[in-house]
């Protein structure tokens, strides 16, 4: 099957048409094929036999055929034997191709010397195998670029054509060398496909014939938009203003042979390679020293290790987006039993890594319109009265949520769209986020899941929509089935899950207990599953008129048993749940190929995509991230560093809400918020940071040393050399006269202890620093680092503390209004703190208004019930709030019966 191509940027995809019914022209070359298939086996030899006889001859068995004359029998003798070996030749043909078709091997095995002989039989064989797949589905063959349509492929046995290959040996390729910025410029993929291939939308081409293959310096292209100096990037046939070198050759030595453009004459390529070396060799010390230095926090060290992280887990955008929404939970309950004094526990090492890499992919919006979209299609259908369709696999890309159905339907819903004759259902971007959240419905299609990526979006499929097994082959299979275990138990379009993974995976129950099971063998599960079984239609009108079932899928990195395979083949005909297993099984409907180089294939559905895989390290790392949130116990908040005075500084980086530099002129908006983050870190980190620590930072996903050391310098013109400082070791720490909101709140709390009287002003003056949640208004995409940093989990606890110390004064002294005004400031910021909420709860009840108590509790109810990260309130609170008004209750369910 040819490779398909990835899709335009437009994000607009369309499946190939795959008919549902064959038409009379089918069933007429079929019958056709078949008469003459009939004629060529059986008709061939009963001619031969009645009138010329069998393939042997008397003649020929005379043994002095050799030395005797020969004769017209004899003659006659030697071309029936050729007729004869001919039928022979055919008769095999025809075997090889039926075998070949019916037990689905794929390219069927060459039959020597059969030439056109076996092309013969391989037509005919196909027609009249696709005569006899009558009550097959076929299933749509999805192309992910306006590429001519594929062949429909059935869910039945087929024969796979012949192809005819010329092989030609290719003995130059042509390549171009990534040149160093200019300026402020540097190259891009597209900038390199618009001067090379004269039109800038051919970068993917650029990119998928360079995507994971390694560089000079090590690295290998990850995203479309990375791309180093001295990198050497193969470029299609049809490219100009290229190096031609021998397809073998190593890129260090094109690189070293050619290092300038191709367009450059060759004097002047010598002189500018003469010069490059020059400034190599000056760089080179700089750069070593980066790297071996450990008094620098030398992080260096580790990029392949962190981008590993990055390249894997932020790349699972649904992923990531639901992980983040459970780790939210989980969080929340660990805020619900918070002890004063104390911090919730963050994450560390490879744990808190993996939550970064989270934070920079998790697509968050992707994942609300995949959710509020499929239910209010679900909602939409059943006021209808219409079973939902089908759905083989969706694209999720930034412009459109697109949906291949079957059978083809031209009647969408509202908001979706039909398009390409019915087989694909859209809904533009646009549309799926102006829906509402508390839109009805419940989730139809809660199976799908991802597979990975191609040019300009997210492929996903639905395990139910097989209805047989789905086999996956290939040296990842574990990764590629963790990958799929862990979007299935933390994605938002489903209901009620159950994952059970056989063989693998028990340490990932700590991500979702209420959805994940791992048992150790498939006869453990399989009763179960057969007594449980559903139809398809009766499971999914159900979920869409409020009665559904568990969704359940199965997988197994354990190969089944012959046996094994043919009951689970029987269950996943008759059942809704979808089963994904590895190993060789024959009787699997799809097949997904995880390749060397990290590639999807299903060549069932014409799917192949950038494979979304979990490798064990990479999971190991997610389960401690959930195994920290999990803990209950705290740590210590540690003490901060006095300051030497509270006279406000010549630049304040104000933190405690919106964001904001007070004391600098304003920077162009392009530059402003990459300049902040900067000064952000440096200002929360007083001890210094090594540049290329800060880079590691700033740029998690990889920067060039000159563009880290220009956005320092841009950030160093723009606070004035007194401000940003370089101590003996290289680290930058900023001067004593710039000082954030948080650092004077400390202060301010360090220094109301002890005085109960003065310390009570000194923490209302702190309090009055808070505007807001931390970092408010922060880019999407930005302070990823916050992930594996004390600053947030301080900053709450801090906060939070400051308020309850104050509250307790206030109340001693009978000033309540007083209390209630130092929790309000701190809810602003620490608003998921649970003991706050209490706090305000005794607070407004010691000022003896039970109108204002009432209004807390019902805020608080409201507030609760409707949290983006569920979960109630605390049995603390809910138990205080029966302590102080009992009646609540009773309010609750007035209110929401009226």
């Amino acid at each position: 099957m040819p490779t398909r191509q990835p899709a335009r940027p437009s994000g607009r995809h369309t499946p190939a048409r795959a008919r549902a019914r064959r038409g009379a022209g089918d069933v007429f070359a079929g019958l056709a094929a078949l008469v003459v298939l009939v004629a060529l086996v059986g008709g061939v030899p009963y001619a031969l036999l009645m009138f010329v006889g069998p393939p042997l001859a008397p003649e020929l068995l005379d043994l002095d055929l050799l030395t005797s004359r020969v004769g017209p029998s004899t003659i006659v003798a030697v071309l029936v034997l050729l007729v004869w070996l001919a039928w022979f030749q055919l008769f095999a043909c025809v075997l090889v191709e039926v075998y070949a078709g019916v037990r689905r091997v794929g390219m069927p095995a060459r039959v020597p010397l059969s030439g056109g002989t076996q092309v013969l039989a391989n037509k005919l064989v196909s027609a009249v195998l696709l005569l006899f797949t009558a009550g097959a589905m076929v299933a749509p063959i999805a192309k992910l670029t306006p590429t001519p349509a594929a062949t429909p492929v059935t869910t039945v046995a087929y024969s796979a054509p012949i192809v005819e290959q010329t092989l030609e040996t290719q003995k130059t390729k042509k390549v171009y060398v990534v040149q160093p910025p200019h300026g402020r410029h540097h190259e891009s993929l597209w900038e390199i496909a618009e001067k090379c291939l004269g039109d800038g939308r051919r970068y993917p081409e650029i990119y998928r014939l360079n995507q994971a293959k390694e560089q000079p310096d090590g690295s290998r292209l990850r995203m479309a938009d990375l791309i180093r100096p001295g990198w050497v990037l193969d470029m299609p046939d049809d490219a100009r203003n290229v190096h031609i070198v021998p397809t073998d050759q190593p890129r260090s030595k094109t690189l070293k042979e050619h290092p300038g453009r191709a367009e450059v004459p060759q004097g002047q390529a010598e002189r500018k390679e003469t010069e490059k070396k020059s400034e190599a060799k000056h760089r080179q010390p700089e750069q070593r020293q980066d790297v071996v230095r450990p008094d620098q926090q030398p992080v260096v060290i580790q990029e392949g290790h962190e981008s590993d992280l990055v390249d894997y887990l932020a790349s699972a955008s649904l992923a990531a987006a639901g992980l983040l929404l459970v780790l939210a939970r989980r969080r929340r309950e660990q805020l619900w039993r918070r002890v004063f004094g104390r911090r919730i526990a963050r994450p560390r090492d490879d744990a808190a890594r993996a939550e970064v890499a989270l934070r920079l992919g998790g697509d968050a919006p992707g994942a609300r319109v995949l959710d509020v979209g499929l239910r209010v299609l679900g909602a939409e259908l059943a006021a209808q009265h219409r079973t939902p369709p089908i759905v083989y696999g969706a694209h999720l890309s930034p412009r459109t949520l697109d949906l291949w159905i079957h059978p083809p339907d031209g009647d969408a819903p509202q908001p979706w769209t039909a398009e390409d004759g019915g087989q694909v259902w859209r809904l533009p971007a646009h549309e799926g986020r102006l829906l509402p959240d508390h839109e009805p419905g419940g989730a139809p299609y809660p199976g799908l899941v991802s597979i990975g990526t191609d040019a300009s979006g997210r492929v996903l499929i639905d395990l139910e929509a097989a209805q047989g097994l789905i086999n996956v082959r290939g040296p990842q299979t574990t990764a590629a089935l963790a990958a799929l275990a862990v979007e299935l138990a933390t994605n938002r379009w489903s209901d009620r899950m159950r994952v059970t993974l056989v063989g693998f995976g028990e340490e990932l129950t700590a991500i979702a207990p209420d959805r994940i099971r791992a048992v150790g063998s498939l006869a453990e599960v399989l009763p179960e599953l057969e007594a449980t079984a559903a139809p398809r239609r009766e499971v999914l009108t159900g979920r869409v008129s409020g009665s559904p079932r568990d969704a359940h899928y199965l997988l197994s990195s354990v190969a089944p048993t012959h046996e094994e395979a043919r009951r689970l083949a029987l269950l996943a005909r008759k059942d809704t749940a979808g089963y994904v297993v590895a190993g060789d099984v024959p009787h699997a409907t799809w097949t997904m190929e995880i390749t060397e180089d990290g590639k999807a294939r299903i060549a069932e559905l014409g799917f192949e995509v950038t494979a979304q895989l979990l490798p064990r390290r990479h999971y190991k790392a997610l389960v401690d991230l959930f195994r920290t949130a999990g803990r209950l116990d705290g740590e210590a908040v540690p003490q901060a560093e006095p300051l030497q005075g509270l006279h406000p500084p010549a630049v304040e980086i104000r933190i405690l809400g919106p964001i904001e530099v007070a004391g600098l002129p304003p920077l162009e908006e392009g530059r402003m918020a990459l300049a902040t983050e900067l000064l952000v870190y440096l200002a929360t980190h007083p001890g210094g940071v090594h540049p290329a620590v800060l880079g590691g930072v700033l740029w998690p996903r990889g920067v060039q040393a000159m563009v880290r050391d220009a956005t320092i310098a841009r950030v160093a013109e723009w606070l004035g050399p007194e401000h940003l400082l370089t101590d003996e070791a290289g680290r930058l720490r900023l001067g004593p006269e710039v000082r954030t909101d948080w650092a004077l709140f400390r202060e301010l709390v360090r220094r109301s202890q002890g005085d109960p009287t003065a310390g009570a002003v000194l923490l209302e003056k702190a309090l009055g620093l808070v505007r807001g949640p931390l970092l408010t208004g922060r880019p999407p995409g930005r302070y990823a680092w916050l992930a594996a940093d004390d600053l947030e989990y301080d900053v709450a606890a801090g906060v939070a503390d400051a308020a309850h110390q104050l509250c307790e004064i206030r109340l001693a002294n009978d000033r309540p209004d007083a209390a209630v005004a130092a929790v309000r400031a701190a809810l602003l910021l620490a608003t998921d703190d649970e003991g706050l909420w209490r706090d305000l709860l005794r607070a407004t009840h010691a000022t003896e208004d039970t109108v204002r108590l009432r209004a807390v509790v019902e805020g608080l109810t409201r507030r609760a019930a409707s949290h983006p990260y569920g979960g109630g309130m605390a049995p603390e609170t809910e138990a205080l709030i029966e302590e102080l008004l009992p009646t609540w209750r009773i309010h609750v369910v007035r209110e929401s019966s009226a």
